[in-house]
C-alpha cells in the first residue's frame, strides 16, 4: 500500500468524497496522459471540492458577457457564504455514484455529467436569488439552460442528494419544491398551469422517482417515496409510497420498495414481495 502523507490521511477522514475524487484524478492523469491537463485544472489544482466546482461551472458557463474569472468569483462567494451548498454537492455526487450504473467513479459527475453540473449551477443562482441579486441569478439560469439543457428557475427550492440522469430538457418552475434524495430522468417538467401567478408549481416529496418524459403540473403534492412512470402527466396529488402512470396519471399500485429513488426500478411488478412493500 502506498504511503500517504498526514494531510492526505486527514483529508480522507474529514472530506472523504473530495479525497476520493482527488485520488481518482491522480489515477486518470497516470492512466491517460492526454487527460492529465483537465485532471489537474479541474481537480488537483484546488484545495476544496467547492473551489473545483466553482472552477468547473465557470469554465462551462463563461461567455463574452460574463467572463470565467467573474463567474468563478461569484460561485466562490456563494460557496463561502453558504456551506450547505457544498454539503448538497457532496450528497449529489454520492447520489449519482450510487444510483447511476454508468458512473463508476466519483470523479465523473464533476468532469462529465451535465445533470450534476446543472444542479450546482442552479445552487449558485438560487443563492444569488435569495440575496436579492435576481438579474445575475437569471443570467446564470439562462446560461445553464443553454449549456446543460436544464431550465431550473433560481427561485425554485431543490433539496440535496439529487440525481438527474441524462439531464436533457429538464424544466423546474419558479415555485416548485423538490425534496431530498429525488431521482429523475430526462425530459421531466415540473410546471404550472394557466397564467395565474403565485404558488403554482408542484411540491415533490423526499425519495421520489420521476421517469423520463413525465410532467407534473400545478400546485400539487407528490408524496414521499412515490414513483411517477415515464411519459405520465400528473395533474392530481400523489399519496406517499404509490406508483402513478398514464395520461392523466392514476394510481396503479404501491411504490414497490421503500426508496424508489435509490433503486431506480421503473417497471411495475405484478406482485411486490411483502417484505419490500413500504409501510407508509
Amino acid at each position: 500500500m502506498a504511503h500517504t502523507t498526514p494531510s492526505e490521511r486527514e483529508l480522507s477522514l474529514v472530506d472523504p468524497v473530495w479525497h476520493r475524487i482527488r485520488e481518482e484524478a491522480k489515477q486518470l492523469a497516470a492512466d491517460e496522459p492526454l487527460m492529465a491537463t483537465i485532471a489537474h485544472a479541474v481537480v488537483l489544482h484546488h484545495r476544496t471540492l467547492e473551489s473545483a466546482i466553482a472552477f468547473r461551472i465557470a469554465q462551462k458557463l463563461s461567455s463574452p458577457a460574463l467572463s470565467e474569472m467573474m463567474l468563478r468569483e461569484i460561485a466562490d462567494e456563494a460557496f463561502t457564504a453558504d456551506p450547505s451548498i457544498g454539503d448538497a454537492a457532496r450528497a449529489d455526487i454520492r447520489a449519482v455514484y450510487e444510483r447511476d450504473p454508468f458512473c463508476d467513479r466519483m470523479l465523473q459527475p464533476l468532469l462529465y455529467f451535465k445533470g450534476f453540473l446543472g444542479i450546482q449551477s442552479y445552487r449558485v443562482a438560487h443563492w444569488l436569488w435569495n440575496e436579492g441579486r435576481k438579474d445575475l441569478a437569471m443570467f446564470i439560469q439562462m446560461g445553464s439552460s443553454q449549456v446543460f439543457s436544464m431550465d431550473i428557475n433560481p427561485a425554485a427550492r431543490v433539496g440535496k442528494g439529487i440525481m438527474i440522469d441524462h439531464a436533457h430538457s429538464i424544466v423546474i418552475g419558479e415555485t416548485a419544491v423538490v425534496g431530498d434524495d429525488v431521482s429523475m430522468l430526462h425530459s421531466v417538467t415540473l410546471g404550472g398551469t394557466g397564467k395565474d401567478d403565485g404558488d403554482r408549481h408542484p411540491k415533490i416529496g423526499n425519495g421520489v422517482l420521476i421517469g423520463a418524459g413525465a410532467s407534473v403540473l400545478g400546485n400539487i403534492k407528490v408524496g414521499d417515496n412515490s414513483r411517477i412512470a415515464a411519459g405520465s402527466v400528473v395533474l392530481k396529488e400523489v399519496p406517499p409510497c404509490k406508483t402513478v402512470a398514464g395520461v392523466p396519471a392514476k394510481i396503479v399500485g404501491d411504490a414497490g420498495c421503500a426508496h424508489p429513488s435509490f433503486s431506480m426500478i421503473q417497471t411495475m411488478p405484478e406482485e411486490a414481495p411483502e417484505d419490500i412493500v413500504p409501510d407508509c
